[in-house]
């Protein structure tokens, strides 16, 4: 069904948000241990008042409006990106965090330029909202005016395939409502990151796709794509789904649709952008440390509130919450806030090369990239033995939902810590909203629930004061017989 490389970039979608602690399709669940000795009153009192001082806390939801009402849009590698880079120091720093910094890594920069997208036929000429693509190339300078030829999916692309040549092909393939984890995610977003590189191959001369989201209101949504070598490289833009089902009926009734294409994007050479770390020391193993983070980066539209704002602020609050309760663990807790997640997972992928030498040190990575909803379950990585040993804290989340403590976890960033054996963690939220937002103008402060986000703040914390108090560390998980391969044109979501 996928061209050589496609299959890696499909499956590497796949298993990103598969770890993201709202797995797909998880594997069956190890049995929770047997009812065991009571949790120690550090514990269960340390619990009870991070849940109380997370419902009460008002300082950490006004972070994240400030982040997204004076800064905007995140994108790695601008100059609003390094704005909010020097405002995270300053707010971590503003609560005695030991050592606020930068830590540059490389990165792919790309930047959208003006773009447009015009109905020409028939009952044009009339504009359609549009996004091009992450890391799509541009059009030349006047555009590009082609036919149109709508496919609802890659097998009706390759019995059409003689039809293409020199017109545009549009991907009408409809994004499956999501239940519990994001698997109608994962089928539909081989069309935004393959489709063009497919419709390339016979011949077309630019792509359009069905945004991915399962609700619209006439808001396109943008992500990444890729290219393949020996492939011509073709520009590539989401429109809406209404105008995606527009389309499809004119070409349905017989109509010859035709459109005008422009875009401005451009790949630029690759630069530095920062990390964004400090600590917390532990009181008494802070040779150990416990990576708690989220993506700083966002899209170029919208304010990326779901999409990692609210991590952002809920990871640098932990810390907070922790510190005004005099809790201080026995672990060091390192926040990282990365870079360019979504063009390329490239701050994580720098933070591990960074800090390989003290990998061994890192006793567990968490992570949260599931938007500000209410939190549901946390994910955890590795092996059936870890997997239980945090079950064993699942009683001091009950008031929280409950909050299930499951296996599957993880997330995009931390992944490359993974394959140096530490055990990785994610929290996972009530997203059955998460893709009305995702990757769009649409994804503003005023969608992200103060009540919902508090919740998901307690349990962040309160899972981050676990695994950097808790007695034992987690077992490393072996690492891969076969590393996995490296993402093509910037795998992420």
């Amino acid at each position: 069904m996928f061209p050589p490389g496609q299959k890696v970039l499909v499956a590497a979608f796949a298993m990103l948000f598969a770890t993201a602690g709202c797995p797909a399709a998880s594997p069956e669940p190890p049995e929770k241990p047997a009812q065991q000795a009571p949790l120690p009153a550090r514990f269960t009192d340390a619990a009870a008042r991070i849940i109380e001082a997370a419902r009460k806390d008002e300082a950490s939801y006004r972070r994240l409006q400030e982040l997204c009402d004076r800064i905007g849009h995140r994108s790695a590698g601008t100059p609003s990106y390094d704005r909010a880079a020097a405002w995270s120091v300053e707010q971590m720093r503003a609560f005695g965090m030991t050592n606020p910094r930068l830590e540059d890594v490389p990165i792919n920069r790309w930047t959208r330029g003006r773009e447009s997208l015009t109905l020409l036929t028939p009952g044009g000429p009339r504009p359609i909202p549009m996004l091009g693509l992450g890391r799509s190339i541009g059009t030349p300078a006047d555009g590009i005016q082609g036919e149109v030829v709508v496919v609802r999916d890659f097998e009706e692309l390759e019995r059409v395939k003689d039809t293409v040549k020199g017109k545009i092909v549009l991907y009408n393939f409809p994004m499956r409502e999501q239940g519990e984890g994001f698997g109608g995610y994962g089928e539909a977003v081989a069309y935004r990151s393959g489709g063009a590189v497919r419709a390339a191959q016979h011949g077309a001369i630019a792509a359009l796709v069905r945004s991915v989201t399962t609700r619209g209101m006439r808001t396109p949504h943008t992500g990444m794509m890729s290219y393949q070598d020996g492939v011509p490289r073709i520009p590539a833009a989401a429109i809406p789904i209404e105008d995606a089902m527009s389309f499809q009926r004119m070409q349905d009734r017989g109509d010859r649709v035709t459109v005008r294409l422009f875009m401005e994007a451009k790949n630029l050479p690759d630069g530095p952008s920062p990390n964004v770390l400090a600590e917390l020391p532990g009181r008494e193993k802070p040779e150990e440390i416990v990576v708690i983070g989220a993506h700083l980066d966002s899209w170029d539209v919208g304010c990326g509130a779901h999409d990692d704002g609210a991590g952002v602020t809920m990871t640098i609050d932990a810390v907070r919450l922790l510190k005004e309760l005099g809790l201080t663990p026995r672990r060091t807790v390192r926040v990282v806030l990365f870079t360019n997640e979504e063009r390329g997972i490239d701050g994580g992928r720098g933070y591990a090369e960074l800090h390989r030498a003290e990998a061994a040190r890192h006793v567990a990575a968490f992570e949260t990239d599931s938007g500000g909803f209410r939190p549901k379950r946390i994910g955890v990585g590795g092996t059936d033995e870890a997997v239980a040993m945090v079950q064993r804290y699942e009683p001091l989340f009950e008031t929280l939902g409950p909050v299930e403590i499951r296996k599957g976890g993880g997330g995009a960033d931390i992944s490359f810590l993974g394959k140096d054996g530490v055990p990785l963690l994610g929290l996972g939220t009530e997203s059955g909203h998460y893709f009305d937002y995702h990757h769009s103008d649409a994804d503003t402060v005023d969608k992200v629930d103060p009540n919902d986000y508090r919740e998901s703040l307690a349990a962040f914390t309160l899972m981050t004061w676990v695994l950097a108090e808790m007695d034992e560390t987690l077992p490393r998980t072996p690492p891969p017989t076969t590393p996995p391969p490296a993402p093509a044109a910037g795998v992420a979501k």
